[in-house]
Formats: structure tokens, C-alpha cells, sequence
């Protein structure tokens, strides 16, 4: 939609084809409906792709001010959180994408809903697009084509990967698509009391003892394993090394550390219990698991308790290990790492350095962001950029 209606700004004849009956559905179920359409944070160093660099520049060209701008000329008016995370005013994604509907309808852009892209290809000095729909089969021919149909995460919603056999075969890199901001599944026997606790935690994922990478947030004890932004930016991490001896290590202190520390030395030697020391930072049951599982009586007292225990329990408390099991597949996981490198697109035009006239975005390209709006920016933004440069002619030959 971004694509589509930057490139009709710029004065083109726009054609959007849309699998779907209607626009914008997967985007109706970002951020939990709310839509976490970007972040003050969104700097290059955020993304795992293929070369920061890239990233840098894209993002120096249509950054979070310049979407901010383009919401607010289409009537999205936002707010940010304490921590940075933006979202619309109305709270609600519908309320996104019903003003991108309107803005492409008052923009020109001929939206053909039900019209799945079966094939494209280069044809004299342009493309042609071959869609099946209720009509038929139909062939189309167009200066510039705009590939912005995602990957594989939510194929319920409609991107589920068709057109990379394509890219492949005109040339271009593909990279096996994977989860990413997935679930993490793993070895949960010993953590059974703490299932549905939500927490705020550090998170390491290991290989052995090298830390791959380590992340921090919001997470939820489950029955299969872990899920939430503190984990769920590590899984394209798991999912790059299936059958790897992966370890998960929570610092359930991350957050509180210096008045966890604070409050122990002013309450160590009194009768203080260790129950109500520990039920400062964490809920009732996950107080009654850290007690049992440190062999202490329910009503000990933080004077009467061995030093060795107390240095346990916060090395515990600073170090849950978690044996991994893998991530959930692609109908749980917000997106999906993998595609084309970004090496092969320019940073600014989103054209191909293989095809001139073919611009790619979004999930097509193998970049992954953490949780919290990063992915929506780099999509609005790849979007934005192939829409700009195609709707003008540019090229970057």
C-alpha cells in the first residue's frame, strides 16, 4: 500500500494487485490490533541483515520522521509510548488501514482485489504480469513492477512465498525462508510452576558456551516453552540452526538488579522474610517456586539464612537455563527471515541490481528487526522508496 501510493503521488498510473478480498489484513493484526507502527529507536543497528550499511542508507532516506509525515498526511495521527513504541491515536489497526484504503482510492491507484500474481517477467522495455482471478487468467504489461508480497509468517493472511521460485529463476539470491519473532519452544519439565507468569527478563542465547546473541523484554512462561519480545527477537537465531545445542539463559534481575541489590543489603540482617524480600520484584508463584527450588522453609528469614544460599538464589535468579527445542513455524511467527540479500537491491530505489525495472521490499528482502515496530518501519520504508523511484522513472543505472 505504501509502494502503491508513493508511486501514484509522484504522478504514475498505479496498478496494486491484492490476493486478498480486502487491503491490509495482515497488517490488521499487528501489533495485538493495535498496530506498533514504528519506533523512535529505528536505527540501523537494530536489523539483522547482510550489511548495516544498507540499512543506513535506507533508513537516512525514509526514516521514522519521514513516515511520521506520510501517516500524518493520510490522517494516521500518532502517539509514542515511554519507551518509544508508536502507534495510531485510535489504537487500532483497522483505523491504519482504512485511511491507506482511502488515501490509494483519492490517490488514483486501480486496486484489484481477489488477483493472485502467477508469474512475471521482463518483456521488450518493460514487465509483464500474469494474475489469475474469478475473471481468468489475464496478462498485463507495465513499465515498473513493485514486489512487495511478503513471506511466509501468517500464510492465513496471504503471503505464503510463491513468487520466490520466480525471483530465483531471473537470477536474484534466495535465501530459504524461516521463522523469525517466533515462539521459542523448549524443555519446560522443570519449570512447570511458572507457567503463564509474565515477566520482564535479559535473555543470552548459547551454543556451548558462546553467547550468539541477547536481547531484553517481556516474556511468558508456557507449556511448550517461552514466548514474548525478549525471546521472540532471538528465534531467527534458533531457526538459522536447526539441531544445534542451543541454551536459553533468563536474567530474571535484569531490571531490578540494583534495587534487588539495594533492598538485600539494608534488609540482610533483619527478620525480614525471604519471601516478602523476594515478593518486591516477583508474583506470589514465581516466589514459591525460587523457595522451593533453593530447599528453603516457606517462613526463613534473610537474617537466619546461609550466605552460600543467598549468593544461589541470585545466581539463579540471574541465570534460569532453558534447553532450546527449536521455534514455532511460520502460522506463529510474525515474520520471516530470509529472501533475497540486500546486497542485490539498491538501498535508496529498492531496484534490482540484477532486473532493471524490478523494485523489491518488505519480506521479500532478508532483513529482520526486533519486536516493538521495527519490522512495520522497514516495510513502510522499502515500500516507500520503490514507490518513489518507480512512480518517477528513476533508476540506478
Amino acid at each position: 500500500m505504501a509502494a502503491a501510493l508513493q508511486a501514484a503521488w509522484q504522478g504514475a498510473s498505479v496498478v496494486l494487485f491484492e490476493r486478498n478480498q480486502a487491503p491490509g489484513k495482515k497488517l490488521q493484526v499487528t501489533g495485538s490490533g493495535r498496530c506498533n507502527i514504528t519506533n523512535q529507536a529505528a536505527g540501523a543497528e537494530k536489523y539483522t541483515c547482510a550489511d548495516a550499511q544498507w540499512m543506513h542508507k535506507l533508513l537516512a532516506s525514509f526514516g521514522v520522521g519521514e513516515l511520521l509525515a506520510m501517516l500524518a498526511d493520510i490522517g494516521i495521527p500518532v502517539s509514542p509510548t515511554h519507551d518509544g513504541w508508536y502507534y495510531p491515536l485510535s489504537d487500532s489497526a483497522r483505523t491504519v488501514v482504512d485511511a491507506f484504503a482511502s488515501a490509494l482510492q483519492l490517490a488514483g491507484v486501480d486496486i484489484r482485489f481477489a488477483h493472485q500474481v502467477q508469474d512475471f517477467f521482463p518483456d521488450g522495455n518493460g514487465w509483464a504480469v500474469i494474475t489469475a482471478s474469478p475473471l481468468g487468467r489475464q496478462e498485463g504489461h507495465y513499465a515498473r513492477v513493485i514486489l512487495a508480497a511478503g513471506g511466509k509468517s501468517f500464510p492465513s493472511l496471504g503471503s505464503r512465498g510463491e513468487l520466490f521460485p520466480i525471483l530465483s529463476r531471473l537470477g536474484h539470491t534466495v535465501l530459504p525462508k524461516r521463522p523469525a519473532l517466533a515462539p521459542v519452544l523448549a524443555d519446560m519439565k522443570e519449570y512447570k510452576p511458572l507457567l503463564g507468569i509474565r515477566l520482564d527478563a535479559g535473555a543470552a542465547l548459547l551454543e556451548g558456551t558462546s553467547e550468539l546473541a541477547r536481547t531484553r523484554g517481556n516474556l511468558i512462561f508456557t507449556e511448550w516453552g517461552l514466548n514474548g519480545p525478549a525471546v521472540m527477537d532471538l528465534s531467527h537465531c534458533i531457526s538459522a540452526r536447526p539441531g544445534a545445542a542451543l541454551t536459553l539463559k533468563l536474567n530474571l534481575l535484569e531490571f531490578h538488579q540494583p534495587a534487588y541489590d539495594s533492598l538485600l543489603s539494608r534488609k540482610r540482617q533483619t527478620a525480614t522474610p525471604l519471601r516478602v524480600f523476594l515478593g518486591a520484584f516477583f508474583p506470589p508463584r514465581a516466589v514459591d517456586y525460587f523457595i522451593q527450588r533453593m530447599g528453603q522453609p516457606d517462613g526463613v528469614a534473610l537474617q537466619n539464612m546461609d550466605d552460600g544460599i543467598l549468593n544461589a538464589l541470585t545466581g539463579m535468579l540471574q541465570a534460569l537455563k532453558f534447553t532450546v527445542r527449536g521455534v514455532k513455524g511460520f502460522e506463529f511467527c510474525q515474520l520471516s527471515a530470509g529472501g533475497v540479500p540486500v546486497g542485490e537491491v539498491d538501498p535508496v530505489t529498492l531496484e534490482s541490481n540484477i532486473l532493471p525495472g524490478l523494485h523489491l521490499c518488505g519480506e521479500t528482502l532478508d532483513v529482520v528487526g526486533p519486536c516493538g515496530g521495527f519490522n512495520l518501519q522497514f516495510a513502510f520504508s522499502s515500500g516507500s522508496l520503490a514507490g518513489i523511484a518507480a512512480g518517477r522513472g528513476e533508476s540506478n543505472r
